[in-house]
């Protein structure tokens, strides 16, 4: 999962896949995905089901791709249903499909059109002679098992609980997959008692097990409005990724000293020379365009921009947030304690942090909007 406040907003269950540094966030909720956190930056584009077209209200899955991947590298596959998002992948080591998945806990309707998705196009999801087929299923599959749970939390194995989980048991094992987050990881904490179980998962085809470099639940990174742990993977996979130029920082710029640098390139000849024919006019134009150019790679920092990069943030919001993650590490250590006071001081912190998100990012909008000219406006708009 991203660490940017924005990818973290009203979020309640996240995986994010990683392969050579690219990143690929999934999204699962079990109601409408909400507006507010499926309007990515531009560093990210937003992939919908196929099915959301038809009925938005009903969007249970949301994948979000890192712009800088090569759209020649990805494509979207059809699935018929909105809580399945498939997209692939591909490069020279073959292709890989990823299942963003929500599951619903009372029935197995999208267990059962994996299965039978798996078996009408078996031919494309099998390695062939000329290239490898990676397959993740991942998500949200709200099933409880003593192979992946605590075995020790009887509670949770009802039988119908046992019956739900082996009608996905079977589905894996059909499809040739196997677990790559490790069983007894605690992903998700229960609202009413405070305990904690599992119903996140990651399947991987047997084959693709050696290309997985770590495949984690990031416990200090418990976003504030959530009640899943994301979970971070990580593939040796390379992706064709498009360049990105460096900016330069402009607003960061030691202007008296920008200017004694360019007057210097140009000489007090230059400055003081009347200019008398367009001949003389154009030389001059270009002896200072090309003056500035040079200054500007001399004098001005590279900004570097990154997903996390806002306008509003402050180094008060990064200490915030360095503290709420500290909180929830230790919050999440003491999981199977509920009365522990740091469950308690992890609620106040995030509490707090939310606040003062909000609150910067409101303020520093109106303060734009009552300082924007006529361009800027119709930019907002």
């Amino acid at each position: 999962m991203n660490k940017s406040p924005t990818c973290q907003h009203n979020l309640l269950s996240s995986n994010k896949l990683t392969s050579m540094n690219i990143d690929i966030l999934v999204i699962q909720e079990p109601a409408m995905i909400n507006k507010s956190c499926s309007i990515a930056s531009k560093e990210w584009i937003s992939v919908y089901p196929t099915m959301h077209a038809t009925n938005p209200k009903k969007t249970r899955s949301l994948t979000l791709v890192q712009a800088q991947i090569s759209t020649d590298s990805w494509n979207q596959l059809d699935f018929p249903s909105s809580n399945v998002m498939v997209v692939q992948l591909s490069g020279t080591w073959g292709k890989l499909m990823i299942f963003n998945i929500y599951n619903e806990g009372k029935c197995n309707n999208t267990i059962n059109l994996l299965t039978k998705y798996q078996k009408d196009n078996h031919w494309s999801l099998e390695s062939s002679c000329i290239s490898a087929a990676h397959q993740i299923w991942l998500g949200d599959f709200n099933r409880h098992h003593p192979y992946w749970d605590d075995p020790r939390d009887s509670r949770l194995f009802t039988d119908a609980a046992m019956g739900a989980a082996e009608a996905l048991i079977e589905a894996v094992a059909d499809a040739g997959l196997d677990m790559a987050l490790p069983g007894g990881i605690p992903t998700y904490c229960h609202n009413v008692t405070k305990c904690w179980s599992r119903l996140d998962h990651v399947f991987i085809t047997e084959m693709s097990t050696s290309t997985v470099i770590a495949c984690n639940a990031l416990t200090d990174h418990r976003g504030i409005n959530t009640n899943h742990v994301p979970i971070l993977t990580e593939l040796n996979l390379g992706i064709a990724i498009s360049k990105v130029k460096p900016i330069p920082n402009l607003r960061d710029i030691n202007w008296e000293e920008f200017c004694k640098t360019l007057a210097n390139h140009l000489g007090p000849d230059q400055l003081e020379e009347q200019i008398t024919s367009q001949r003389q006019l154009d030389k001059r134009c270009s002896s200072l365009t090309k003056a500035i150019q040079n200054v500007i790679c001399k004098q001005v920092p590279i900004i570097v921009i990154t997903p996390k990069l806002k306008h509003w943030w402050t180094k008060e919001l990064t200490q915030m947030r360095k503290s709420v993650n500290k909180l929830g590490r230790q919050s999440y250590l003491f999981c199977d304690k509920p009365e522990h006071v740091v469950h308690n001081q992890h609620k106040e912190a995030k509490k707090s942090y939310k606040g003062n998100l909000e609150y910067n990012r409101k303020h520093h909008w109106r303060d734009w909007l009552k300082k924007a000219d006529e361009p800027d406006i119709w930019m907002a708009n």
